[in-house]
């Protein structure tokens, strides 16, 4: 069990160290045939390891354990910092990794995050976390981790061949008392693979396969509609499309202009969203322009509906069971609702019809 732990917890790791790249400026497509990357000025490698490519699916095969197989997409990239997504299939782990004083910094590795927001900062994200790569990138460079593995750039110039190119790479090994990661990085690439070796011989690998570009992160989301004709809620399935730097609020406005089959529309055409958050309190929320109300046009019954639905649809989205609803940051107020402050929405599925 001890030795399994360790295996997840290194499987979990893996996306943390995508130090993904390849800026269009810098080089379009990533490597293929049998010439590797050239390599970059000295005095500019460092920077080139925390590059990405935007909307693009960054495709790992593993092997010796199920979740050596994962896929990254960039959620957020805000010049010296971006936002990692990572799925391996089981569950979804966010990391925002930050370029701070020669160094490549893991401050933040949120498990479970299954929502999309903008967390590259965050008040959670810690300055001292983990130490992904530091200057000078010369073999020998060693720093020591939190919990006492060393981590040392062991060859910076090393010859690797995987399914998505052949590469040039510095490689960085992180011993610990019963196990090695040995890290291969490329310039504008990022991680290319990793291997994990256990004392007796066990031993996991995660390679890059290949990279989607044009392929944006799609979510499937599930939307509550009002239907004014039986009085009930209905469900819906939606596919959100995100590309890097999407912001949440503004797709989820988007869909809630939409007209759902045999449903009405959340908001109206000219509604914003203001705001849209998960607060550190476990709620979500989100304001709206106050033409929400004036744009409702709707009796009583039918505005608890998509009152309803909305708070529904964003309390299932963020896993969250209440959300405060206002409008340009005041309670919400209709003269058929009237809420106070400090008051919130509970998602409530009495009056639903599941799909």
């Amino acid at each position: 069990m001890k030795k399994y732990s360790i295996i997840i917890g290194l499987i979990t790791l893996l996306g943390a160290l995508l130090l993904l790249g390849g800026c269009g400026t810098t080089q379009e497509n990533p490597p293929t045939g049998n010439n590797p990357v050239e390599q970059p000025a000295q005095e500019d490698k460092f920077a080139y390891y925390l590059a990405y490519q935007e909307n693009t699916r960054y495709v790992y095969e593993g092997q010796g354990n199920e979740y050596a197989s994962y896929d990254i997409y960039v959620d957020y990239s805000t010049g010296d910092r971006v936002q990692l997504r990572t799925n391996n299939g089981g569950t979804e782990m966010v990391r925002v990794l930050v370029l701070d004083a020669g160094q490549i910094v893991q401050q933040l590795a949120q498990g479970e995050t299954y929502y999309r927001e903008d967390l590259t900062k965050s008040p959670k994200l810690n300055k001292n976390g983990e130490v992904l790569l530091k200057e000078p990138l010369t073999k020998g460079t060693t720093w020591t981790l939190a919990d006492n593995r060393k981590r040392t750039i062991t060859n910076v110039d090393a010859a690797l061949s995987t399914p998505s190119g052949n590469y040039k790479v510095v490689e960085v090994t992180t011993e610990g008392n019963d196990s090695k990661v040995i890290d291969y990085y490329a310039p504008n690439v990022g991680l290319v693979k990793t291997v994990f070796k256990g004392t007796d011989g066990f031993e996991v690998t995660s390679t890059l396969s290949k990279l989607e570009k044009n392929t944006p992160l799609v979510q499937n989301v599930r939307a509550y509609y009002p239907n004014i004709d039986d009085g009930k809620i209905h469900t819906t399935s939606l596919q959100l499309s995100f590309k890097t730097n999407d912001i949440t609020k503004q797709v989820f406005e988007g869909e809630f202009k939409k007209q759902a089959a045999n449903h009405g529309k959340l908001i109206g055409e000219n509604v914003k969203i203001k705001s849209l958050y998960l607060n550190q309190d476990g709620r979500v929320y989100v304001d709206f322009t106050k033409n929400l109300v004036t744009e409702m046009n709707a009796g009583a019954g039918y505005e608890g509906m998509i009152l309803q639905s909305i708070v529904n649809t964003l309390g299932d989205y963020y896993g969250v069971s209440e959300v405060n609803l206002t409008i340009e940051g005041e309670p919400y107020a209709s003269g058929h609702v009237e809420m106070k402050k400090g008051e919130f929405f509970k998602v409530n599925k009495n009056n639903v019809v599941e799909k």
